[in-house]
């Protein structure tokens, strides 16, 4: 077992990019998964899972209803966590950081790029709020189509849009012989990131 934080990789964004690359290769679905905690204002904490976006030295992106439970959390307590878990590979990555809303121009050029019933549906969802019935949600997807035949120009409705993560702590963990795991933590120091070990 290594006794010192891995050095040869001095940027946490690289290494989560080799890891996630090594994921999409081994992993069966969705190695963008990843799970999202926030907190109500009080304290009071959720979790879900989510599909990272985009990851770039800006933050990790995620799309959403801004009016879903998510969104209103995070707009009264702008901090969250991700996670990340690779059982194929047995590894994970925890993120902490501050969020902040993507721009309009980001969410309209993602939008864009999702299907037409993904679209249609963003218009059609009043996402965590109470469904009656199931016929409720079709007949409004039906309406939603009516209301834009034309698949090619299905604006992005304004609820709807991203949120960006902006690390300041990563964890990667990694599976070891007789659950003596390797955790490697970064944590923001200026504009570089100091590296040490947790006991497992």
């Amino acid at each position: 077992m290594e006794s010192a934080p891995d050095l040869s990789i001095a940027d946490p964004l690289h290494r989560f990019e080799t890891w996630l690359a090594e994921a999409s290769a081994g992993e069966p679905n969705d190695p963008n998964a990843m799970t999202l905690a926030t907190a109500t204002k009080a304290g009071r904490p959720s979790a879900r899972m989510v599909l990272l976006k985009e990851a770039d030295p800006r933050g990790f992106v995620f799309y959403t209803n801004l009016e879903s439970r998510k969104s209103l959390e995070l707009q009264d307590n702008p901090w969250a966590a991700l996670l990340f878990h690779w059982k194929n590979l047995r590894r994970q990555v925890r993120i902490e950081g501050a969020v902040a809303p993507v721009s309009p121009e980001e969410a309209d050029a993602y939008f864009a790029t999702r299907p037409a019933l993904s679209r249609l549906g963003a218009w059609a969802s009043d996402q965590s709020r109470p469904l009656a019935d199931r016929a409720v949600l079709e007949a409004r997807l039906a309406a939603a189509k009516a209301r834009f035949p034309d698949e090619t120009a299905i604006p992005r409705p304004a609820h709807w849009s991203g949120w960006r993560l902006v690390p300041d702590l990563y964890e990667f963990w990694q599976d070891m012989p007789f659950r003596l795991h390797r955790r490697d933590v970064y944590t923001r120091d200026g504009a570089g990131w100091e590296i040490s070990l947790l006991y497992p």
